[in-house]
């Protein structure tokens, strides 16, 4: 279909996957194999689904990978709630992540609805 990587919201979420997995090296160490690892999954899930969308044949095989991406931000989005909730992440941290991967979700279903 695209170059994934010219996608302002593959970019976007990219970034954001980086700046997880730099968060999440601070959480402790009997998270690993539980929100560490969850959040890791669901923040590279987005730029990947969408990755893989854009390399579908059809339209409707793309908006499903960007759907499946947009199921993945909301579930980073409670993750990062329960982080702050936690105080694994400070109030400030929290709340810009929160605040980018809202706008990511928009980016995701803006761009579906272009479709």
């Amino acid at each position: 279909m695209q170059d994934f990587t010219k996608l302002v919201v593959w970019q976007r979420s990219h970034l954001f996957t980086l700046s997880i997995y730099r968060v999440s090296k601070r959480f402790p160490k009997e998270e690993i194999m539980a929100l560490t690892y969850q959040m890791r999954k669901a923040a590279y899930s987005i730029p990947t689904n969408i990755a893989e969308g854009c390399g579908r044949r059809t339209i409707p095989q793309f908006k499903n990978f960007l759907d499946i991406a947009a199921g993945s931000a909301t579930e980073l989005h409670y993750q990062l709630i329960l982080s702050k909730d936690l105080l694994y992440l400070t109030p400030l941290i929290a709340d810009q992540m929160i605040n980018e991967i809202i706008e990511i979700k928009r980016m995701l279903h803006g761009l579906m609805g272009k479709l």
